[in-house]
């Protein structure tokens, strides 16, 4: 049985908490188990390391140093301070094992490239992704109804707070166009925040946040009726299966410049929402 080692911020997290359970529960489930934790805290509100591996029946590691020699497959977790990522998956990525950091990818850009460039350096396999793009609804739609061709609208909704939830609509989006986006116009306001993101072709692609709501996902081309999803289950479980089964590969099937285009969207739309109503220009891809 191959071991996972979680590497926080701050351990309590939800993520943290429920994805052992969920790898115990997946069709791949009997090859892995969560077998040790490290985090950076003491966070205050927070449960410390020790407390939560106790709970978790989980060995706290003394030092990252400990679980990354001790560990077959690497998580990298602080979802709620993406900022965080890159300085926490620097030993992981060095380490030649396959490395999953979970959403958002990192803060910015440049972070996203050096991660894939040490990655590559050091033979380290490695992966990022919301759960979201493995919804059911969502892949049966793509290989079904759009099998003559991808999509050239999408429109996606979600809750949350956009330097943080937007990742999972923008992993639909991109998932579904592909890439090639090159500007992102905020609109709406506090009760639906709207962001238009712009191709220089015919797609067109626009993520909605609104309070409280569930995620959905609409999706159409020239000549055919939008298929709407209206509600998304099961993303996590196909997220499950997909991220133990990169771990017994070691390759992904999210090709790097997708997330890369997805952290570049999170990045510039935050810079348009300082500025609603204006179009910014992606940066130009350097990989």
């Amino acid at each position: 049985m191959k071991k996972i080692g979680f590497i926080d911020h701050s351990i309590d997290e939800w993520h943290a908490t429920h994805y052992p359970a969920m790898i115990d529960r997946s069709k791949l489930g009997g090859e892995y188990r969560v077998a040790m934790a490290w985090d950076e805290g003491p966070v205050e509100g927070r449960k410390p390391l020790a407390v939560w591996s106790r709970e978790q029946n989980i060995c706290a590691a003394r030092s990252l140093a400990e679980l990354v020699e001790s560990c077959d497959c690497l998580v990298v977790l602080s979802p709620d301070n993406p900022e965080h990522q890159e300085r926490l998956a620097d030993l992981a990525l060095r380490s030649g094992k396959p490395v999953y950091i979970d959403k958002p990818f990192t803060a910015c850009r440049q972070g996203a490239e050096a991660c894939f460039a040490k990655a590559r350096q050091y033979g380290s396999p490695l992966m990022s992704c919301s759960a979201l793009r493995f919804a059911p609804a969502l892949v049966r739609t793509l290989e079904t109804e759009f099998r003559q061709g991808p999509p050239t609208f999408v429109s996606t909704r979600g809750p949350g707070r956009f330097s943080v939830y937007s990742i999972h609509q923008l992993e639909m989006l991109v998932s579904a166009l592909g890439l090639g986006a090159r500007r992102v116009m905020r609109q709406g306001g506090d009760q639906a925040d709207v962001m238009q993101v712009g191709y220089d072709d015919e797609r067109r692609g626009v993520i909605t946040l609104v309070p409280a709501s569930q995620f959905g996902i609409a999706l159409g081309s020239a000549g055919q009726a939008v298929k709407v999803l209206d509600s998304l289950e099961g993303y996590y479980e196909g997220f499950i299966d997909e991220l133990l089964r990169f771990f017994g590969t070691g390759h992904s099937l999210i090709a790097p410049l997708e997330t890369l285009e997805i952290v570049s969207l999170v990045e510039c739309g935050l810079r348009a929402h300082a500025s609603p109503n204006v179009w910014f220009e992606l940066p130009a891809r350097n990989v």
